[in-house]
């Protein structure tokens, strides 16, 4: 939890073969812990899910999942499946290229989203096993957000483990994703 907390504000850039950039700040994300996580799946139905979240920390993990693309980043020492999901960015920039990847009519709905995001910033399974500080693909350091700023949630779309508070997202930030938390936490 303490680094899906931590990525908020972080900024994803991704830098294409041609030269232009994209670059967004992160502003939603979900963790998960499967060790003590009843909604992870790896290890239990997923072999190919158990051996990506369990990569060395800062990689990412590329995969499809209710014919949706995600963007996590495996969290846990090595072995351990663990992973943050990246569920909404800030466009701040290249926002015409992220047009050409995922053309949508309100910019809201560029990158607010895990397969939105990961449309708009033309990302692809070849940077599965890629670290996070690679030169094509990175998460650089942003403005971390103070914790008033900081909502916590259930995370969204899932029903064993809707109790756990484990979605953090900037609060009031208009780039959220329309997704709803499986629960009301107390």
């Amino acid at each position: 939890m303490r680094v899906a907390r931590a990525v908020l504000g972080a900024v994803l850039v991704r830098t294409l073969p041609d030269g232009r950039v994209m670059a967004g700040r992160v502003v939603e994300v979900e963790a998960y812990d499967c060790p003590r996580d009843p909604s992870c799946t790896a290890g239990r139905f997923h072999a190919a899910r158990t051996v990506a979240l369990a990569e060395a920390p800062g990689t990412f993990i590329f995969w499809v999942a209710h014919n949706h693309p995600l963007l996590q980043v495996s969290c846990r020492e090595e072995g351990v499946s663990a992973s943050i999901l990246l569920r909404a960015l800030e466009p701040l920039a290249g926002i015409p290229v992220m047009l050409e990847h995922r053309p949508v009519v309100n910019e809201r709905h560029l990158t607010s989203g895990p397969a939105r995001l990961v449309q708009a910033m033309g990302l692809a399974p070849a940077f599965r096993g890629a670290p996070v500080n690679g030169p094509d693909l990175y998460l650089a350091p942003g403005q971390p957000l103070p914790d008033e700023r900081v909502g916590v949630s259930a995370r969204v779309g899932i029903r064993a483990g809707q109790n756990l508070p484990w979605r953090f997202y900037e609060q009031g930030s208009p780039w959220l994703s329309g997704g709803k938390p499986s629960m009301e936490l107390l």
